[in-house]
């Protein structure tokens, strides 16, 4: 999950799916409620710890915090260097990933394949915005942290996408860069206020019309592959914070069309087998975890 949400445009929702844990984490994290409120003034750290399901959320988030530390600096290295390969990982990823979240209907009806539509177009739409320019004032970095953990939450959309949609992305970079702790405390605020919130309304939405809701979120995932074809044309650049010009506005062009284009190579063998990988892996990952349905960390 702490690799993908490196990449503006993957989500660690998406790994948090294919790897069986999507339920066990919103549950997880709907369990921060007033109970767990009253255990906390009481002093009941133990029974404070098994209501949170303190084990998973530990070893999930040091995952997550290791996997940034770790990877961060090769997702970055890699989108600059060999960034159809790398999108091309996460292309078959995806695809076989929102194929196992549709095994996952029980019931196809009218308003399934509704949802799964509507999924697949608003997911399409949400990636097909061009990032804007909008206000640094305190509630709207409070809104933006709000937004971009409820889609991180979400299979398909990234959090780190968002932002750059809202254009704060370079913004709160430059804010852990700098420990700008204003900034920060804001953007946390709202990250803690929009999880805990968003995630009670998606977990209604599944226990409530669970089949719709799944197809809904398979839409996302299959929607967000707008994001990233890995075969693109910049039509804008930007400065970033470290003054260098990276990509603002892309287009997403045909392979046959990218030499032409770009003047660069399609590599369309190497993208075809590192799709591939990104498929192997999601079908290694379920089969694991059909092995393991309730793994002991501890």
């Amino acid at each position: 999950m702490g690799s993908a949400d490196v990449v503006p445009g993957v989500s660690g929702g998406t790994i948090a799916f294919i790897t069986g844990i999507y339920k066990e984490l919103l549950d997880s994290i709907k369990s921060f409620d007033t109970h767990a409120f009253q255990l906390l003034i009481k002093g009941s750290f133990h029974p404070l710890w098994v209501y949170v399901n303190g084990k998973f959320l530990a070893v999930l988030l040091s995952g997550i915090a290791l996997s940034i530390l770790t990877f961060a600096n090769l997702i970055h290295y890699l989108l600059d260097h060999n960034p159809i390969q790398l999108w091309s990982f996460f292309f078959g990823l995806i695809i076989i990933s929102s194929l196992t979240v549709i095994k996952q209907i029980k019931n196809w009806r009218l308003t399934v394949v509704l949802g799964g539509l509507a999924g697949i177009l608003l997911g399409y739409l949400i990636t097909d915005i061009s990032p804007a320019s909008t206000p640094e004032t305190g509630l709207f970095i409070f809104f933006s942290g709000a937004l971009a953990i409820s889609a991180m939450i979400l299979p398909g959309i990234s959090g780190s996408f968002i932002l750059l949609i809202l254009g704060k992305y370079e913004f709160i970079i430059s804010a852990i860069k700098d420990l700008n702790l204003f900034v920060l405390t804001l953007f946390a605020l709202g990250c803690v206020v929009g999880l805990l919130s968003f995630t009670r309304l998606i977990s209604w939405f599944i226990e409530k019309y669970h089949d719709i809701t799944i197809a809904l979120l398979a839409g996302f995932m299959l929607g967000s592959l707008n994001k990233i074809w890995p075969w693109k044309e910049t039509l804008s650049r930007r400065t970033n914070s470290k003054g260098e010009l990276v990509p603002y506005l892309q287009e997403n062009i045909l392979p046959t069309d990218y030499l032409a284009k770009t003047g660069e190579n399609p590599a369309v063998l190497e993208a075809l087998l590192f799709a591939a990988l990104g498929i192997l892996v999601v079908i290694a990952i379920e089969k694991i975890a059909g092995y393991r349905k309730t793994p002991k960390i501890f």
